[in-house]
């Protein structure tokens, strides 16, 4: 949703330096000098929660017994969808709404492997904003943004749902969408659930918030996970280690759901030069838990042994993913390379699949 990530590393000089590591075995991939093959992965922001299981998978050997090298790499500035469409990365960690824009652009995504379950998008104002109680009160005031158009129909969907005109006024977001809000610049943002929100809670500034589903946007906007290239599929080769990665990944988020305080050190230690927040990486994990963001069960849910089933799901769920593609289709967020309108709604069930998650 937000990407306040910097480029790290130009894509091409991204592309030249893969290039000259290992050897390539003709299928996108390359091997070291025992024949295992390496798949490179693409963030698609800094370092977080959402990306703690490659992290884990990767320090407790998990990517090892499953037969894989991994290469976590920054994001680009190009970003994560075109760096897989350009062949710079192997996987990428997107979104579906994501991959509906890209591919009507041109490109030829698909998400194979689905990490949120439930929506984790949080449309907040201050909390010292005492006129701001529901959506509605959004209406007339500026929202700090990207410049998406998918984020601002979300927006004015919720602020009709709570009865307001849905109009707004917009300003671009900074490096620090937090110090934008504290400086009067703006007046509402969106944040992530289980980093930004969290975050405020920790260190301030308080945060009033509101998730888009429970006013009046339909489906899941957040279905976060991994993409790939439908070309890159064609290859045997490549499915076999796309499998392998993918059970491996699963593990490591398996593992931090059981274990979130231990996998919480081990993201911060394994991503030392983003100078993550200890506390914040184990409060994140602690909401992820309690919420059950990536297994679709809070620990509120009502269950026969008397807890929730943390197990990871990892699988697209198309029915409120198209719910969703309609809805942005239909407030015109879609065009294509020429700025038109898609002839229709594009379909989850063609921009993801699930028959690589075991």
């Amino acid at each position: 949703m937000i990407r306040k990530a910097t480029a790290v590393v130009g894509a091409a000089a991204l592309g030249l330096s893969l290039a000259a590591c290992g050897n390539t075995s003709g299928n996108g991939t390359t091997t070291d000098a025992n024949g295992k093959p390496t798949l490179t992965f693409m963030l698609d922001w800094t370092p977080n929660t959402n990306h703690v299981g490659l992290y884990v998978a990767q320090q407790l050997g998990y990517f090892k017994d499953a037969g894989v090298n991994v290469k976590i790499l920054p994001t680009a500035q190009a970003g994560a969808e075109t760096s897989v469409e350009n062949g710079v990365a192997n996987i990428g960690f997107s979104k579906l709404t994501d991959l509906a824009n890209a591919n009507a652009h041109g490109a030829d995504l698909k998400l194979v492997f689905d990490l949120t379950q439930k929506p984790i998008a949080r449309w907040c104002s201050l909390k010292s904003r005492t006129d701001i109680k529901t959506p509605k009160d959004f209406a007339g005031k500026t929202f700090v943004t990207f410049g998406s158009a998918e984020q601002s129909a979300s927006v004015r969907q919720m602020i009709r749902y709570a009865g307001g005109d849905g109009d707004f006024k917009t300003a671009t977001a900074g490096t620090n969408t937090f110090r934008t809000l504290t400086s009067g610049k703006g007046d509402f943002a969106g944040f992530y659930a289980n980093w930004e929100e969290v975050e405020s809670q920790l260190n301030g500034p308080a945060l009033n918030c509101f998730a888009a589903d429970k006013w009046g946007v339909p489906g899941n906007p957040d279905q976060l996970g991994f993409a790939v290239k439908n070309s890159w599929l064609k290859n045997p080769q490549n499915v076999a280690n796309l499998k392998k990665f993918l059970k491996a990944a699963r593990r490591g988020y398996d593992y931090a759901l059981a274990n979130p305080d231990k996998a919480a050190d081990i993201l911060v230690n394994q991503t030392k030069t983003s100078h993550l927040d200890p506390k914040l990486a184990k409060a994140s994990m602690e909401k992820v838990v309690k919420e059950g963001y990536w297994s679709g069960n809070s620990m509120n849910d009502d269950t026969t042994n008397g807890k929730p089933d943390q197990k990871l799901t990892a699988t697209v769920n198309t029915e409120d993913g198209q719910k969703y593609l309609d809805f942005q289709y239909n407030a015109g967020t879609y065009t294509d390379s020429h700025k038109k309108k898609l002839a229709r709604a594009p379909q989850a069930a063609e921009l993801s699949t699930n028959k690589y998650v075991e």
